[in-house]
């Protein structure tokens, strides 16, 4: 008897797929030519697009999204009509176990290799938890927020909700800090505020491209990035 269980992961959709690091995350390759967004759209309000040279993002709740995981194949046509994505902001919750951060960040770089293998133009999100996720520690010997990745490309960040506390602050800028070092980014898109205390001395880093969030996009009728 064969069981049939979920599990999420659907490995036999990176069967192409290069792997990263002792963990085997699947890569995302660096494109070809550095495309910037000039206007984005999440996920859940993609039917409100007038504009298909918007790009796709998952800065959202998970549950907005989740479906992208359990049927990836049957947005790849709907997705299609957009200039690129930017992979799925799976949480990677600072509380939660390893195991549980590792698949998320595994997560997203397997969505990101799929939409590569059918033609998509993929901008790569890093998103990080604690610092087990961005630093080398005595259990975990590998920086696994940034596996899968290549130097010297362009990236994408959410900080939407992760300045509020002082622990979330801290999280930001350590992580922040340890990518800039990690892949040398040549263009870092900022989905949300960038804050002096964390982003004013590393400006002369990267190129750093601002874009407002969807509440505030609205309002101010604004979509486009902030260079």
């Amino acid at each position: 008897m064969k069981l049939n269980i979920d599990d999420g992961f659907s490995p036999e959709l990176v069967v192409n797929a290069n792997f990263d690091g002792f963990l085997e995350i699947p890569v995302i390759k660096p494109p070809k030519e550095i495309i910037i967004p000039e206007r984005i759209i999440p996920f859940s309000k993609r039917n409100r697009s007038k504009d298909s040279s918007e790009f796709i993002h998952f800065y959202e709740y998970d549950e907005n999204f989740g479906q992208i995981v359990k049927d990836t194949k049957k947005y790849l046509k709907e997705l299609k009509k957009f200039k690129g994505i930017i992979t799925p902001d799976f949480s990677v919750y600072y509380d939660s176990p390893i195991y549980a951060q590792i698949g998320n960040i595994a997560r997203n770089r397997m969505i990101g290799h799929i939409f590569q293998e059918h033609g998509f133009y993929v901008i790569p999100n890093v998103r990080w938890g604690d610092e087990r996720t961005y630093t080398i520690t005595e259990k975990c010997k590998e920086k696994f927020a940034f596996l899968g990745l290549l130097k010297h490309s362009i990236v994408s960040i959410g900080t939407y909700g992760c300045c509020k506390t002082k622990e979330e602050k801290t999280h930001l800028r350590n992580g922040l800090l340890a990518m800039l070092y990690e892949l040398e980014p040549i263009v870092v898109l900022v989905y949300g505020a960038m804050p002096d205390s964390i982003f004013g001395d590393l400006k002369d880093r990267t190129k750093f491209v601002q874009y407002p969030d969807w509440i505030s996009s609205v309002k101010g009728g604004n979509h486009n990035g902030k260079r």
